[in-house]
C-alpha cells in the first residue's frame, strides 16, 4: 500500500545562527513537537540528518537524499544566513497526518506560525503518494511544492483541502471541521 509523503517549508523571520527571541523560542520548541508527532499513530518516519542539525545543506541525510529547498528561498545557505524550517516525513494516510498536525503541540505551534515565519504567497506544505518501501527525497518534496505552486493541487502534489487518494481520485479528510477554502488547510500546515 502506498504511503503519504509530506514536505513542509517556511522562511523564518531571522537566521537560526543569530535568532531573534521569537525564532529562538520556535527552535527550542521543535524537539517536543517532533517527539509528540513521532508517537502519533500513522506516523512512519521523518528525515533526520546523520551528522548535523535540521536544515543543513551539508548534512548527510542518508536515503532522504541531498538537502534541497524551493527556488524562491533567498535568505541564505550558509551557517550564518540560514533562515528556514523544513520537514520531510512519511505517513500511512491523510487522516493520521491531519490529526497529528492539527492537534496537540503542533497545533499550538501552527497558531503562532506568523510570530516565527514570514508570510508567503507560496504554499508551505505539500503531500504526494509514494510506493510502499520508498523513501521520498528532499528534491522530491521541492519538486512537489513547486508543482503545487505553479499548477495547483493534482495527484502528484496536493493539500489537505484538495487531496487525492493513491489512485489519483479526489479525496477528503472527513470530519475535519475545516471550511471550504480555509487558508489554514491550504497553506498553513
Amino acid at each position: 500500500m502506498p504511503h503519504l509523503a509530506l514536505y513542509t517549508f517556511g522562511v523564518l523571520k531571522s537566521p537560526l545562527a543569530h535568532p531573534a527571541p521569537l525564532t529562538r523560542e520556535f527552535h527550542a520548541s521543535g524537539e517536543a513537537v517532533y517527539r509528540e508527532v513521532g508517537r502519533h499513530p500513522g506516523y512512519i518516519a521523518r528525515a533526520e540528518a546523520a551528522d548535523r542539525g535540521p536544515g543543513d545543506f551539508e548534512a548527510d541525510w542518508g536515503a532522504w537524499g541531498a538537502f534541497a529547498v524551493p527556488a524562491w528561498y533567498d535568505k541564505g545557505r550558509t551557517v550564518d544566513t540560514l533562515a528556514l524550517a523544513t520537514t520531510l516525513s512519511l505517513w500511512t494516510d491523510l487522516r493520521p497526518a491531519f490529526e497529528a498536525i492539527y492537534t496537540g503541540l503542533h497545533r499550538a505551534a501552527l497558531n503562532r506560525r506568523y510570530d516565527w515565519f514570514e508570510r508567503s504567497e507560496h504554499p508551505t506544505y505539500v503531500f504526494w503518494w509514494v510506493p510502499d518501501g520508498a523513501i521520498p527525497t528532499w528534491q522530491d518534496g521541492v519538486c512537489a511544492l513547486e508543482h503545487l505552486h505553479a499548477h495547483g493541487a493534482a495527484p502528484r502534489a496536493f493539500t489537505f483541502h484538495h487531496a487525492f487518494a493513491p489512485d489519483g481520485t479526489p479525496a477528503r479528510v472527513t470530519g475535519t471541521g475545516l471550511p471550504k477554502g480555509d487558508r489554514l488547510a491550504d497553506k498553513g500546515a
